[in-house]
């Protein structure tokens, strides 16, 4: 509880050193946008108010982030500019724009909201003049931002709490795939009507297909009933006189194969099972086909490829390789 005193404190002192960085702020905005701080003032006023809001804010207190960035970006903008025409001269840089654009630099580096920071800072002020270096000081600092920030100031806090925040947007690809299209059609059905016994010894003989780890198990119409996997037909505590229909305890856990492997991957893991079955979209007691983990990650895999692949450089300089009749 006493961080936020400490805060308050801090940025009680500093407010009694210069009143000015005190309260909102669209005063002191006002003055920068038109030009009345000198380079003192500027220098002064924007490192006081950056150190009263970074503590203030570090503390835990509620506080906004709008207004303290424009002083600071404001201040910073005015002042660089200063220096510009001391040195350059001939550039003759109005350091009204230069306060504007940094203003809206700074909330479009720290926020990573470049066309916000730019039409916002044209429409508040409706100056045609400022919004080619609004493009330019907005683009320049979201690509910084970009580069050295892993968060923006509005998501720092929920990152570290252990939140997972993105920072680009992407189609999912897995929602992209049907399953129909990533399944394995070639399945090895059993019956419902074969007995445990002659299930073992076809296992046993290694025969075509016996090395999957699931099968699926139809009865006389060919309609899924369930999926037995490997570990429970070889599982001694069941009796080989038991037929396969006796050993299906729960309903197959099925797809239609026009579902996407987003949706396929969210049912396996609501089911605890590492395999579904697919089944066609017309009928569902139909067997299409069987979708594994398996298949999700290859399916994944392709991707990761396909992006390698496109990355890819394309030369077209002559190739170093020897001719045939060297």
């Amino acid at each position: 509880m006493w961080w936020p005193v400490i805060g308050a404190l801090v940025a009680g002192f500093v407010g009694w050193i210069d009143p000015r960085t005190l309260g909102v702020g669209y005063d002191n905005i006002d003055a920068l946008v038109q030009g009345h701080f000198g380079l003192a003032v500027l220098l002064s006023f924007g490192a006081l108010k950056f150190i009263s809001w970074v503590i203030s804010l570090g503390s835990g207190t509620s506080g906004g982030t709008l207004a303290p960035l424009f002083m600071i970006g404001g201040s910073l903008g005015a002042a660089l500019a200063i220096g510009f025409n001391y040195a350059l001269p001939a550039f003759h840089i109005d350091l009204r724009i230069a306060a504007l654009v940094g203003m809206a630099a700074i909330f479009a580096g720290s926020s990573r909201a470049l066309l916000t920071a730019v039409v916002f800072a044209f429409e508040t002020t409706r100056q045609p003049a400022a919004l080619l270096p609004l493009l330019g000081g907005c683009t320049a600092a979201y690509l910084i931002s970009a580069l050295i920030m892993r968060n923006t100031i509005m998501t720092e806090k929920i990152a570290r709490r252990g939140v997972r925040v993105p920072s680009e947007y992407a189609a999912d690809y897995l929602e992209q795939v049907s399953v129909g299209t990533a399944c394995s059609r070639d399945v090895a059905t059993l019956k419902t009507t074969q007995a445990l016994a002659e299930v073992r010894r076809w296992l046993n003989d290694e025969a075509p297909h016996s090395h999957h780890q699931g099968f699926p198990v139809v009865d006389e119409r060919g309609r899924v009933q369930g999926v037995l996997t490997r570990r429970s037909l070889l599982d001694p505590q069941w009796h080989y006189t038991l037929t396969l229909g006796e050993l299906i305890t729960r309903p197959p856990v099925a797809v239609n194969e026009n579902h996407s492997l987003r949706e396929a991957a969210d049912h396996m893991v609501a089911e605890s099972v590492g395999r579904v079955v697919v089944v066609s979209k017309d009928d569902p007691h139909k067997l299409v086909g069987i979708l594994t983990r398996g298949d999700i990650l290859a399916a994944h895999g392709k991707r990761l490829r396909e992006a390698r692949y496109a990355g890819r450089h394309i030369k077209l300089g002559k190739s170093n390789k020897p001719s045939p009749a060297a």
